[in-house]
């Protein structure tokens, strides 16, 4: 009997391993790094905050439970962010202006816009990054049948006709990329 594949975070929470936690890493680091440039920070202390939050991460994940809560991860992970940049900011000695201040509170509360456009931001990023790094597990002809589909808006009969399989062909590829992605996104997206 085959087992279920573990999504990412069981295999980080359970089994960790190099090539789980470098998933993670290249998956996660771009969307902080540049989400804390994005508020000021020079690059170099941007570099240095992102591998400050990724060493809680490390040290925080095998206790993480998201318990089936949708988006707990991302919530997580924006909690973590908001307090390392307060840390920064309190370790320069100096302060943010007010309205800095407001923003780090609009974004630690998961009910405000700004909290919801960072889920949206990251589901988003995060969903098209997990398909790039899946993407090498799959035959080519497998994921051109998917991208036609899905990606492009084929109808199965249009991406069918142009790639010379049938429709019932296209569908299946669809249908092993999302599993694998559904797979793989356990956790992360919510």
């Amino acid at each position: 009997m085959n087992e279920t594949p573990l999504s990412l975070l069981e295999r980080l929470r359970q089994k960790p391993d190099e090539p789980s936690w470098q998933r993670l890493t290249d998956l996660y680091v771009p969307l902080v790094r540049r989400w804390l440039k994005e508020q000021g920070l020079p690059p170099a202390d941007a570099d240095d905050l992102t591998q400050e939050i990724f060493l809680v991460i490390v040290r925080e994940l095998p206790a993480f439970g998201h318990s089936g809560r949708k988006g707990a991860f991302r919530t997580w992970l924006r909690t973590i962010t908001v307090h390392r940049l307060r840390g920064y900011w309190r370790s320069k000695q100096t302060r943010p202006d007010q309205a800095f201040e407001e923003e780090l509170d609009r974004l630690e509360d998961p009910g405000s816009e700004l909290a919801r456009l960072w889920d949206k931001e990251h589901d988003e990023y995060v969903a098209r990054r997990l398909l790039e790094l899946i993407e090498p597990e799959f035959s080519p002809a497998t994921w051109h049948a998917f991208r036609r589909q899905t990606v492009d808006g084929l109808t199965a009969a249009q991406a069918a006709a142009e790639l010379g399989v049938t429709a019932n062909t296209v569908l299946i590829a669809k249908s092993r990329v999302l599993r694998r992605l559904r797979q793989e996104a356990i956790g992360l997206i919510g």
